[in-house]
């Protein structure tokens, strides 16, 4: 499964069934899990955990050290869940010890080609990235999160769950659960409705997540008081709007940037 031109490590750990393609680079730190494949000339590096069933093309950057001048080298590391793909020419950087020192993948991510991945992101699951989308250091986003293509995200920023980011977007607050973004400057457009229907959110939750954005971005309460009105949604609510309600209060919570508006 091994391509004689390629470059294995000896301390290199890969499953027994993992295919490695022509002139494609493993270093000595990096353990792969079964189904995976590794395409021609990709380099896979650092201190880099990669899962069961993942797919990544030739010529991707896997675990290369951080863009970040304060580096001095520590083990650092990268770790990739379960069946994600990258495509062509992505870079996924370990992570810096001026953060937890891990950048981390979750399961069924498509990330597609010149996709960067900085330092100490935490990317959720089953979760798009489209072509050029750029995630700078420290970025946090939620699972089944969308970002359109030739988007750029600032560090540090937080992206919630569901949420769907427009194309060519400059992503400098927090974009909370739920909600698409777009524009220059960037700012909520609605609640992500398509993506909701498609994950058979039902009617009732849906409304709910209305509620939620129309409290945050049409009633013109101050987010304190916002936030205490989203919060009373969830009293006697089925345990699917609770849950809903909570993830966007533990987001506002956690919001470090200000949310965009």
């Amino acid at each position: 499964m091994i391509h004689p031109t390629a470059v294995v490590d000896p301390q290199a750990e890969l499953a027994a069934d993992v295919a490695v393609g022509p002139y494609a680079v493993i270093g000595p730190h990096v353990r792969i899990g079964e189904g995976s494949s590794i395409g021609a000339h990709a380099v896979i590096e650092g201190h880099t955990v990669i899962g069961r069933d993942n797919r990544i093309f030739q010529f991707a950057s896997i675990g290369a050290a951080p863009q970040d001048m304060k580096y001095r080298g520590e083990p650092t590391r990268l770790v990739i869940g379960d069946r994600n793909t990258f495509r062509e020419f992505v870079t996924v950087n370990t992570g810096t010890a001026q953060d937890e020192g891990v950048t981390r993948v979750g399961d069924d991510n498509w990330v597609m080609a010149y996709v960067h991945i900085a330092h100490d992101v935490r990317l959720g699951s089953r979760c798009v990235l489209a072509n050029n989308a750029t995630l700078a250091g420290h970025v946090h986003v939620g699972d089944w999160a969308t970002i359109g293509g030739l988007s750029g995200v600032h560090q540090f920023v937080k992206i919630g769950a569901h949420a769907m980011i427009g194309f060519q977007a400059h992503v400098a607050q927090d974009v909370p659960p739920f909600i698409t973004a777009d524009g220059h400057p960037l700012a909520a457009r609605a609640v992500n409705l398509t993506g909701l229907k498609r994950r058979d959110f039902s009617a009732e939750r849906q409304a709910a997540i209305r509620q939620m954005h129309k409290l945050l971005y049409r009633s013109g309460l101050p987010l304190a008081e916002a936030t205490a009105q989203i919060a009373a949604l969830a009293h006697g609510a089925a345990d699917g709007v609770a849950g809903d309600v909570q993830t966007m209060l533990d987001f506002l919570a956690g919001a470090t940037r200000g949310i965009v508006r």
